[in-house]
């Protein structure tokens, strides 16, 4: 179980009834949150609230959006070299979602960041995959994290989560 915190521009978007009250994650990597990227095609970010790390998927179709979300996560954990027995607890954590606002304005900050950088990547650089483009960000020192990169910490955590 865990909460996708949605802006305002998504949740309009998605048009998914909002939960009444969140529940602590069940997740090792805790909640996400996620904005739109009105882009062609469009994409949607998502950012760990725990490791900031980034994920990018096609936004088409919303409606089923909330579903593809932890397959999503799942290739981008095994493109940063994370083991399969943490993924497949990760995924199967992540069964249940919970809609909610954003709460966390630094988690924002950090996704408003991303999607400008991967604007950038995509417009001077040529990279439009979103896989790609969300292995790039992934390497990105935040301040959020103490100068730490999301690939790094997410190592870390994965590590932590391995015995």
């Amino acid at each position: 179980m865990y909460t996708l915190h949605c802006t305002a521009k998504l949740r309009d978007r998605l048009k998914l009834p909002m939960s009444a009250a969140s529940r602590p994650p069940s997740t090792a990597l805790g909640d996400w949150y996620a904005t739109a990227l009105f882009w062609r095609p469009q994409l949607a970010l998502l950012v760990n609230e725990r490791t900031l790390l980034p994920v990018l998927l096609p936004l088409a179709p919303a409606a089923t959006l909330i579903e593809r979300i932890a397959a999503a996560v799942a290739k981008a954990l095994h493109m940063h070299g994370i083991g399969d027995d943490f993924i497949e607890r990760e995924v199967a954590a992540m069964a249940e979602v919970s809609i909610a606002k954003t709460a966390n304005r630094s988690v924002v900050g950090t996704m408003s960041e991303f999607a400008f950088e991967a604007e950038v990547y995509r417009d001077h650089r040529g990279m439009t995959d979103p896989l790609q483009l969300a292995m790039r960000l992934a390497e990105t020192p935040c301040g959020a994290i103490r100068g730490n990169s999301p690939a790094r910490l997410l190592r870390e955590v994965a590590a932590g989560q391995s015995h």
